[in-house]
């Protein structure tokens, strides 16, 4: 490795060495980031997790993600826990082929949506527990902070992310989750759902009681890995837990309403999703569903990219131009409509 590493990358690949039992073993940093650092030793992939990790919910979500209910759903673990030296949580699971970045026509929207429906089926009460809630609209609400800790000069593109992520729902803001399952109980009473309609009181209006599906919390095409040369699974366990499934597919829906996801990857994800019984949209128009939650993916996404771009003194790249514009036009809908 001829690049410099953070100090959490070199301790990972100290600890990696150590539990392969060789010490010249070669390695690869696959990500050295503040929230995540990854280094690959052979067949093996170790994480340090993000500082500030609570232990026992990582355990509770590894144990999930090596249940058998998520066999051929998400990538299972190779071991236990462990902690640097720093303190930070380590985990490690079996390399898989990424998703090709320079190759979107190959892209896996198919197997995405099959995988999300399936992840959402799983039956609760049989995983071990208690599990914590997803964190989606958390790290939305950190993505608010960071923008404003970064404290940029006043702009049209600030001010818009800022009244888009003002406008919100407290439930997407992370701040009252018991306003989002109200507000589909309500749902479902205007839609004819009265809880028993043989699809465990899911219909075309979504889950009764959104707060207690298993959700992954932060799915894209980064957080897909073909296991065994053919199968793909769902990789990344921080965010999971119960939640609201429709938050699982917000951000392939505000790529598709901001441009940068062609319409008919769109259709492909979300039929294969349908397909495969997913829970959070039925045959209907599935806007109602993921309007709320897109909207905060974009926000979030435009916030972040603002707070990078600044602390890296560069300009927006072309897909962050295109997240920030939708922000505006999200403010501009907003203020129109009162």
């Amino acid at each position: 490795m001829g690049e410099a590493v953070s100090q959490t990358a070199a301790q990972l690949i100290t600890a990696l060495r150590r539990a392969q039992r060789d010490a010249t073993a070669e390695v690869t940093v696959l990500a050295d980031r503040p929230d995540g650092t990854v280094v690959r030793c052979g067949h093996v992939v170790a994480k340090a997790h993000p500082p500030g990790t609570d232990p026992a919910e990582l355990a509770v979500r590894l144990g999930v993600a090596a249940h058998p209910r998520c066999a051929e759903i998400l990538l299972p673990p190779v071991d236990g826990m462990g902690a640097l030296p720093d303190g930070r949580q380590v985990t490690l699971w079996p390399y898989g082929e990424p998703v090709a970045p320079d190759a979107p026509d190959a892209a896996p929207w198919v197997g995405a949506g099959r995988l999300l429906a399936r992840l959402h089926a799983v039956p609760i009460a049989e995983l071990p527990g208690p599990l914590p809630a997803m964190r989606g609209p958390a790290k939305a609400a950190r993505a608010i902070a960071r923008l404003r800790a970064a404290a940029l000069p006043d702009s049209v593109a600030t001010r818009a992310v800022l009244r888009a992520w003002a406008g919100l729902p407290g439930w997407a803001r992370g701040v009252d989750r018991t306003e989002r399952t109200g507000r589909m109980d309500r749902m479902g009473r205007r839609d004819g759902n009265d809880g028993n309609d043989g699809n465990g009181g899911r219909d075309e209006g979504g889950d009764g009681d959104v707060t207690h599906t298993l959700c992954h919390g932060d799915l894209h095409l980064g957080q897909l890995i073909r296991h065994r040369a053919t199968d793909w699974r769902l990789i990344d366990i921080d965010d999971l837990g119960l939640g609201d499934p429709a938050w699982d597919l917000a951000r392939p829906a505000a790529w598709y309403a901001a441009g940068l996801l062609a319409a008919e990857d769109w259709e492909r994800f979300l039929g294969a999703y349908r397909a495969a019984g997913g829970c959070a949209v039925g045959q209907r128009d599935p806007w109602p569903r993921l309007d709320v939650p897109a909207r905060a993916l974009t926000v979030q996404t435009a916030a972040l990219a603002l707070a990078k771009a600044a602390a890296a003194g560069r300009a927006l790249d072309e897909a962050e131009e295109a997240m920030v514009a939708a922000s505006v036009r999200i403010a501009h809908f907003m203020e129109a409509a009162g």
